[in-house]
């Protein structure tokens, strides 16, 4: 099985490629086509951490070198708590100790902490150079890894810090699921089921007639390469129409309103992004079902998902409310002083509002406190 979905992009167009097996033939990808080289420079420098890197390092190092790329490489410590402007600071020290070019290539290999790190620290060294993702969770693989999105977080805020620079490929390799753990697997069912209902009801239907979601080993081989792939696409396509999220794109941030600043304001320790996303993707569904613009019936479907998949759906023990409305404010999705927010309309479609009462937001996060 494998897929090979463009990104069109009018001056960054670029592919992502799922097939199982791939991880092996990266040198190869990366030199691209006889007739469409892709020009990436004979100077990589691998990102990755010591975990990923233990598993998949060897692996995706000996693919370049066979290939006839100079191979250095940059170990970060893992966890969203080190996506620092100070871990950045050794990504460019490796670059600059390697003598990476302008005409060089970082690849990310890992999920989104290190995809977002790599992508930013490529998109500013010598003032931009080529960047290859190569995730291997499946959050990554559904999302962090496509559109060029970059960056670190700042202490006040997720994500902050960053800049818009597109890979020049996507490499997805299913078989490395095989060592993610099964809380980073449920986390990224998270992304997935957001596809399902704001943008492909199909994917949500077929998501719904799984008999389980929380593990890897729950799924068949022509299961997983649909999600991957239907998610793949609507990223694809929603990116393709809206680069820099300039209208249509904001609503890939459907749960992250408040899912950010849930994982900010528990230090990024008790719950994950993934996690964070389903308890926003409620919140999201509470309040558009309070302003009637979707009916609870379908508000139930997906928190029927979300617990199929075994994923947190109230917030945290001990959070304080305020915390959150002022948390909100930070955000970087704040226009003109007002939160906007995600919210559904029917699966399979969702708007962009910023007409959201705090009464509305507050009344439903109080609805989702844990007893």
């Amino acid at each position: 099985m494998q897929s090979v979905i463009p990104v069109n992009l009018p001056q960054h167009a670029y592919s992502i490629a799922i097939a199982p097996g791939t991880l092996n033939q990266l040198g190869n990808w990366m030199q691209g086509k006889e007739d469409a080289p892709l020009k990436l420079g004979k100077k990589v420098l691998l990102v990755s951490n010591p975990a990923v890197f233990e598993h998949y390092g060897d692996r995706a190092t000996a693919s370049l070198e066979q290939a006839g790329f100079t191979v250095a490489t940059c170990l970060l410590p893992d966890g969203e708590q080190h996506k620092t402007l100070e871990t950045l600071s050794q990504i460019y020290d490796a670059a600059l100790s390697n003598r990476l070019e302008r005409s060089s290539t970082f690849v990310a290999l890992g999920g989104g902490v290190i995809g977002d790190m790599t992508g930013f620290a490529a998109a500013t060294w010598l003032r931009g150079v080529n960047v290859v993702q190569v995730p291997t969770s499946l959050l990554a693989m559904v999302d962090a890894a496509i559109g060029g999105k970059t960056g670190v977080n700042h202490p006040n805020g997720k994500n902050l810090i960053g800049a818009f620079h597109q890979p020049r490929l996507v490499l997805i390799d299913p078989q490395v699921l095989q060592t993610l753990p099964v809380r980073e697997f449920r986390a990224a069912i998270a992304e997935v089921i957001k596809y399902g209902v704001i943008w492909d009801a199909a994917l949500f239907t077929q998501l719904e007639a799984a008999p389980q979601l929380d593990q890897l080993s729950h799924l068949s081989a022509e299961l997983l390469q649909a999600m991957l792939t239907h998610s793949c696409q609507a990223k694809a396509l929603v990116v393709s129409k809206d680069e820099k999220e300039a209208g249509l794109r904001a609503i890939l941030n459907y749960g992250h309103t408040i899912g950010h600043a849930v994982e900010s304001l528990t230090g990024y320790q008790v719950v994950n992004h993934g996690e964070a996303v389903a308890i926003g993707m409620v919140a999201a569904a509470q309040i558009a079902v309070a302003l009637q613009l979707w009916q609870d019936a379908d508000a139930q479907r997906q928190l029927t998902l979300l617990q199929k998949a075994h994923l947190p759906t109230r917030l945290p023990a001990g959070i304080d409310l305020d915390a959150i409305l002022t948390s909100l404010q930070a955000d970087k999705k704040v226009e003109a002083g007002q939160v906007r927010f995600v919210l559904p309309t029917q699966i399979g479609a969702a708007i962009v509002t910023d007409q959201v009462p705090t009464a509305v937001i507050k009344q439903v996060l109080q609805q989702m406190q844990t007893a």
